[in-house]
């Protein structure tokens, strides 16, 4: 699915913050008059519109507060949160830049706002780990204290806390659940603020997460279940296969092998270098062909920003740790694997990963006809929370989170 751009990064980026639409994190009109003006494949031009939108929707924002507007200022805030991570998104080919912490703070500090506004049920919080703490919201179905099914949810390879509201807690609370989502390590503030990179053994990250859970009385311990969006996919299905005390897992979508996914979108020609033991040929071959694929450009970037490496083959070499072969066989709960027909990024690896579950399992293909092709069913929100909460309280045994 293509909107607004012909580059397949910019497109897809685009529609999943247009996707925010159904829970009010983006509107329509703003995002399609600013894409006009973005030139095409141009991190520095998608900077400068996202940013200059997301500060003309804070001051409305703020201006709506004054007044006393608290609703439109509530959601004036979500919008600016959105874009100025928009904006945000492809700095990281220079590590240095000092756009990037200025940007994601701008992001963090609209949406604590809005989290001010709506109350009690959105609560920041911070979870031990490892002489640390790792930010993240805690979603309520109300404030009554009452304990509840929870769903604990988590990114990948690019994602932050604020846009996880969007792509999962939203749809939680509607449905009775509550939901905690966090920054990993490699992830939002804990890599802008910390520099703490990616770490493959991801149960390391996800245990802290469960014993904070287990701490809170609001928190039911029997129904708790575990979501991993995009990279997260891997992430999950890692952890849950340590950590047994989740009675469902989402991998959203599966991932089987990160390694095996980034070398069939870097050149052949590059593999084959690497393959003979040429980095430097390697790494030449590849910074070219990036000049002309923004995908991939935004993809080593990224990856070389997140895993805190110097090279790319360095990199390569990390991500080999990435992969759930010789593990998958040790989770032990039941398991939804998600699959999106378009998917850029992790096509075929779904199959893999459901296919080598031995716990209760399904596997749901996610196709065009429903415009839900997309990598994470970006821009078929709806679609996808059918999906999901459907076969959670079908797994967990509950309707609107209650015991049936």
């Amino acid at each position: 699915m293509k909107v607004a751009f012909k580059d397949e990064s910019f497109a897809f980026e685009f529609v999943r913050n247009l996707g925010f639409m159904y829970y009010g994190g983006a509107d329509l009109g703003e995002m399609m008059a600013t894409a006009e003006r973005i030139k095409e494949g141009d991190f520095e031009s998608w900077f400068t519109e996202w940013d200059k939108l997301g500060r003309r929707i804070l001051s409305r924002a703020e201006s709506s507060l004054a007044a006393g507007h608290l609703e439109t200022a509530c959601e004036g805030y979500l919008r600016a949160s959105t874009y100025f991570r928009t904006a945000e998104f492809y700095l990281h080919g220079n590590a240095e830049d000092p756009r990037i912490l200025l940007e994601s703070r701008a992001s963090q500090k609209a949406y604590a706002e809005a989290a001010r506004i709506t109350g009690p049920t959105w609560e920041p919080i911070e979870i031990p780990y490892e002489g640390t703490t790792l930010p993240g919201y805690f979603y309520k179905v109300d404030d009554s204290g009452k304990p509840r099914p929870t769903l604990i949810f988590h990114g990948g390879y690019d994602s932050s806390i604020e846009e996880l509201f969007y792509f999962g807690a939203a749809a939680a609370i509607r449905r009775g659940y509550n939901c905690l989502t966090f920054d990993g390590p490699g992830q939002g503030a804990l890599m802008r603020e910390q520099g703490i990179p990616f770490r493959y053994d991801w149960e390391k990250v996800v245990t802290p997460v469960v014993d904070y859970a287990f701490t809170r009385p609001d928190i039911d311990g029997d129904h708790l279940a575990l979501m991993g969006m995009s990279l997260g996919g891997y992430f999950a299905a890692r952890a849950v296969a340590f950590e047994h005390r989740f009675c469902a897992a989402i991998f959203f979508g599966g991932v089987w092998d990160l390694h095996e996914s980034l070398q069939k979108m870097l050149p052949k020609e590059a593999i084959a270098a690497l393959d003979e033991g040429n980095s430097a040929q390697f790494e030449e071959i590849t910074h070219k062909a990036m000049q002309n694929n923004t995908g991939l450009r935004w993809a080593v970037t990224q990856g070389l920003w997140s895993f805190g490496v110097p090279s790319l083959s360095e990199f390569l070499t990390e991500t080999k740790q990435y992969t759930m072969d010789g593990i998958a066989g040790q989770i032990q709960c039941p398991c939804l694997v998600m699959e999106a027909e378009a998917d850029m990024f992790f096509r075929g690896q779904p199959q893999q990963i459901f296919d080598a579950l031995q716990s209760p399992k399904q596997l749901v293909h996610f196709t065009s006809e429903d415009g839900a092709e997309n990598h994470c069913q970006s821009g078929a929100l709806a679609h996808k929370d059918e999906v999901v909460f459907n076969w959670l309280d079908e797994t967990l045994k509950l309707r609107n989170g209650r015991k049936v």
